[in-house]
């Protein structure tokens, strides 16, 4: 088994799809006309798979955190690397935390929050259960 992806309703479609698209994912397909609106799916380069779909139905009401996820996490190769490039869009990042995995956050339009992660050097993509060793 694995996760597939996550669905994310957002308000303003094309707001959205700007944010994810400069912080790098990139449009695989759209399936319009389902019972839960228009889903747009989203993959990092390098990503075999679709990891966000976009959910918009302006039907549904408003779109946001606070109904059961908390946040997503984004693995990056240099955090700094990434912070500048993200600041040149007109995202702002967070402060760097933590001394062993760097992290730092973001938020899209609609207030969901995204950790970046930098993993130490030989660290292993992902957490293991070598992280609680």
């Amino acid at each position: 088994m694995r996760t597939l992806h996550v669905g994310l309703r957002v308000n303003e479609l094309e707001r959205s799809l700007a944010f994810y698209t400069a912080v790098g994912y990139e449009v695989v397909g759209t399936v319009e006309g389902t019972a839960y609106g228009t889903l747009t799916m989203l993959q990092l380069p390098g990503d075999h798979f679709v990891t966000i779909e976009l959910v918009h139905d302006p039907a549904s009401g408003p779109a946001g955190p606070g109904v059961g996820i908390n946040h997503l996490v984004i693995q990056v190769e240099s955090l700094d690397a990434t912070r500048a490039d993200l600041a040149a869009k007109g995202i702002a990042a967070g402060p760097v935390e933590n001394p062993g995995p760097r992290t730092c956050w973001i938020t899209d339009p609609d207030g969901y929050r995204i950790e970046l992660v930098q993993w130490p050097a030989g660290h292993p993509d992902g957490i293991t259960k070598g992280d609680f060793a």
